[in-house]
């Protein structure tokens, strides 16, 4: 009698105990628009311009989970390209901000997922707190005529000239030494 009383509040415990909803976060990535759609099972929603991989550095599509989180990483592979708040989605694919805001809108990258610093840090905070789906989809179309490898460097020299016409200054961000170039000098800056 002990052992099925025992066996059925052990039963009664796990079937009886109250299920606790958990929020997700909906990452809709359109590689044809360069957009990525954002929607939160809590009620938050955003709509954000991104770059994707170039011609030669396809991003990767489908349905992913995010693999791990870093608040800063550098690329080791992109001359230590600071990736701020990359959510990692498959192997070395990465959503992460990125100072080239400029490119936004565009095919850029090397095959990651890049959106501005300050929607990058919304979408960690997010992903951070409720988990995440990622699905990603569709195929560039914004290459620009000629030579589409040279889209990217095209695209950049176009949006220097446009900023010096409207009396903005462009800047480019200083860079951080290498491990590589640390180790030959670690004391004299760049």
């Amino acid at each position: 009698m002990r052992a099925y009383s025992a066996w059925g509040l052990a039963v009664g415990v796990v079937f009886g105990a109250p299920t606790v909803a958990h929020a997700t976060v909906h990452i809709d990535v359109d590689l044809g628009q360069q957009r990525m759609h954002v929607n939160s099972d809590s009620g938050a929603s955003y709509d954000w311009p991104i770059s994707s991989g170039r011609p030669g550095h396809a991003t990767p599509t489908g349905h992913y989970r995010p693999q791990a989180m870093y608040v800063m990483v550098h690329s080791a592979k992109y001359n230590n390209a600071p990736m701020p708040h990359s959510i990692f989605f498959r192997s070395q694919y990465a959503i992460h901000g990125t100072g080239a805001v400029w490119a936004l809108g565009h095919v850029a990258s090397h095959g990651c997922i890049r959106i501005s610093p300050t929607n990058a840090a919304t979408l960690y905070s997010m992903v951070s707190g409720e988990g995440a789906v990622i699905d990603i989809h569709g195929a560039p179309t914004s290459l620009i005529a000629g030579n589409p490898h040279r889209a990217g460097h095209k695209l950049a020299a176009e949006m220097r000239q446009r900023l010096k016409s409207e009396g903005l200054a462009y800047a480019p961000h200083p860079r951080t030494k290498s491990l590589k170039e640390w180790q030959k000098n670690p004391v004299q800056p760049q």
